[in-house]
């Protein structure tokens, strides 16, 4: 009898860890200065899913910011955002209004694939004529801006199953546009928020409001303030979690240093990703510290 409780204790114990082992790809990194403190298979190339919509909204804070465009403006859903299979979320037609914020709000918070096409639409013509293509098109250079050499974005909301070009990046890549990202205080705020209610508008000019629910599991859990959940068939389940520390502030002679405290968890392909994403976290603090203790070296190998 005690062996068949010890065979079932082991059973037990192999199908908690199970999830774990499925993770392709994690990084644990420094927001600061981007310095990866811990990780595996960080250039593995993977599929993301809805993590491609952290480099959606970047793109339309962007040009916000560049041409002074209000993003309170309304825009309307395409045909094309009807052609990306179930709808799951807000539930957009064909024709319905919003804002360029509750989109973004959409899009970020319950992950939904007909707000990032609409921005992209919306966003895309602004820039050059062109919509969804050339809103890619500007995904991919902001990815070329932040160092993401092993990038391709195919479309604005991470959906794998349809195109001929697979979108792909890593777990090394997404953390610097994480990192890019979270210097960024709106898109910091809309990540960070828990619900929200946002407005839409019918083409017969009805109004009504749906109440959105962030995808992250882990906000608010030892101090994560973000960021962003992702899974497809191909892609798994992935998540970008995000968490704060008070900085550290050390007199210089005259001068007072204040050093942020932030550090980004990448995980690709998990079975279990909140778990992972909250393991990875715990013991990346712990591995902070030790590296900022060493007076945060370039070069630095977490100790196994």
């Amino acid at each position: 009898m005690r062996y068949y409780l010890f065979l079932l204790c082991c059973f037990l114990s192999f199908v908690r860890l199970a999830p774990a082992a499925e993770t392709l790809s994690w990084v644990v990194a420094d927001s600061t200065t981007g310095f990866i403190i811990d990780s595996s298979a960080p250039g593995k190339k993977l599929q993301i899913g809805s993590l491609t919509k952290i480099a959606t909204a970047m793109v339309v804070f962007d040009w916000s910011e560049a041409t002074h465009n209000d993003l309170g403006q309304m825009a309307t859903v395409p045909q094309s955002a009807m052609n990306l299979g179930a709808q799951r979320g807000v539930g957009f037609s064909t024709g319905d209004r919003a804002s360029l914020r509750d989109l973004l709000y959409a899009a970020l918070l319950q992950s939904d694939n007909a707000a990032a096409e609409t921005v992209a639409e919306h966003v895309g013509r602004a820039l050059d004529g062109t919509g969804v293509e050339g809103f890619v098109k500007q995904m991919n250079a902001l990815a070329r801006e932040v160092g993401m050499t092993k990038t391709r974005f195919s479309n604005p909301h991470g959906l794998d199953d349809t195109e001929r070009s697979l979108p792909y990046s890593t777990a090394e890549d997404l953390a610097k546009l994480t990192s890019y990202a979270m210097k960024n205080p709106g898109f910091r705020f809309i990540v960070s928020q828990k619900e929200r209610r946002i407005g839409l508008q019918t083409p017969g000019g009805e109004e009504s409001q749906y109440l959105l629910r962030n995808t992250n599991e882990l906000l608010g859990v030892s101090g994560i303030d973000g960021v962003k959940t992702g899974q497809t068939r191909r892609a798994g389940g992935c998540v970008v979690i995000s968490s704060a520390k008070s900085p550290i502030s050390q007199q210089n002679g005259d001068q007072v240093v204040v050093t942020p405290r932030r550090l980004n968890v990448i995980v690709l392909g998990s079975g279990d990703r909140f778990g992972v994403a909250n393991g990875l976290l715990q013991r990346g603090w712990q591995l902070y510290d030790q590296w900022a203790a060493a007076g945060r070296p370039a070069k630095w190998k977490a100790p196994r």
